[in-house]
């Protein structure tokens, strides 16, 4: 896969517009117009931006983490339909201890296998 910079609008325009193409696209949802839905969706909500793109990560930085449990807990159910890797792979196994992380997170990684 080539890479190469492409002048866009800041925002979530990028996004709808473009996709991630060819190998390492999310195993879980290979429709990048869901994809692109659910970060424009959090940019509206949450002040998230795609800082970085990997073959198969995706990175956003956060203007406005929820600040307690409660309100962590119906993201962390957001992110699990989302990506899925990150509770049943990653560093936490269920949906509260995950949840917990999004506490004052300024930063939400996801990644697919």
């Amino acid at each position: 896969m080539r890479r190469a910079w492409v002048w866009s609008k800041p925002g979530a325009a990028p996004r709808r517009s473009r996709s991630w193409a060819g190998r390492g696209r999310p195993a879980h949802d290979n429709d990048t117009a869901r994809i692109a839905a659910v970060v424009a969706d959090w940019e509206r909500r949450f002040g998230a931006r795609v800082f970085a793109v990997g073959l198969a990560t995706l990175r956003l930085s956060v203007a406005a983490p929820p600040a307690a449990l409660e309100e962590a807990l119906p993201i962390a159910a957001e992110h699990f339909a989302f990506c899925p890797d990150n509770v049943w792979q990653g560093s936490v196994r269920d949906l509260v201890a995950y949840a917990g992380h999004l506490v004052g997170a300024d930063v939400w990684t996801f990644w697919w296998d």
